[in-house]
């Protein structure tokens, strides 16, 4: 499946801007960025170009004014309107004041990147679990892995619950969760397989130790 980072839903911009939700939403909201860069008509979605700016504008916030921002973000894209042009986009304060923005570009363009990676590595297909995203090759929930992940499992019991899989891959189904989150009331984790068999045995022997010791009570 090919896949579209010209535009942008919030939580993904989020993600690549390296900033909050909310924050996304304030600058539509504040119209600190330009109306070209985004649209609210039913969704809100936002150009590519905008997850640059929304970094520029917290990144810069200890240095410059928010009117000294707001008209740099105007020249800048009005000036430099594709995305490899933004990378050595020269912003003017003053006569003295110059602003390079190729140090932001960088950092939002890897976590652009790192989206990409993660969407591809992610499938839904209606014959693997009724469609449920999956990591690619394997029959994983994406969102299991994330949930762990998020919840500061270590390395090693991730690795001993889904062997199959590498760092890069928990660490791209996290981002992935937190890019396209699940909508309503978050499904219980389960378990892998190996994980569930485990469980079975150990419930059975525990099961079975007890229960010969209340038939020895018993034949007391």
């Amino acid at each position: 499946m090919e896949l579209n980072f010209e535009t942008l839903t919030t939580t993904e911009a989020a993600v690549v801007a390296g900033v909050s939700v909310d924050d996304v939403n304030r600058a539509i909201d504040r119209k600190i960025l330009p109306e070209n860069l985004y649209w609210t008509a039913t969704v809100r979605t936002l150009k590519r170009d905008a997850c640059l700016w929304i970094a520029f504008w917290f990144e810069t916030s200890d240095w410059l004014t928010p009117d000294a921002r707001q008209r740099m973000i105007s020249e800048g894209s009005n000036r430099c309107p594709s995305w490899a042009e933004l990378r050595t986009c020269q912003l003017q304060e003053s006569r003295t004041i110059k602003v390079g923005i190729q140090d932001i570009w960088d950092e939002v363009n890897a976590r652009l990147n790192e989206l990409q990676n993660a969407q591809k590595m992610v499938i839904e297909d209606s014959e693997i679990l009724s469609g449920t995203p999956v990591i690619q090759g394997t029959r994983i929930p994406v969102y299991d892995v994330a949930s762990l992940v998020d919840e500061k499992t270590p390395m090693d019991e991730l690795k001993e619950l889904y062997p199959r899989l590498s760092e890069e891959q928990f660490r791209l189904a996290s981002l992935y969760a937190k890019a396209r989150p699940l909508r309503g009331r978050p499904k219980r984790k389960a378990l892998p397989e190996s994980s569930r068999i485990s469980v079975s045995k150990k419930h059975l022997r525990d099961a079975s130790v007890g229960g010969s010791k209340r038939a020895k009570i018993a034949g007391r």
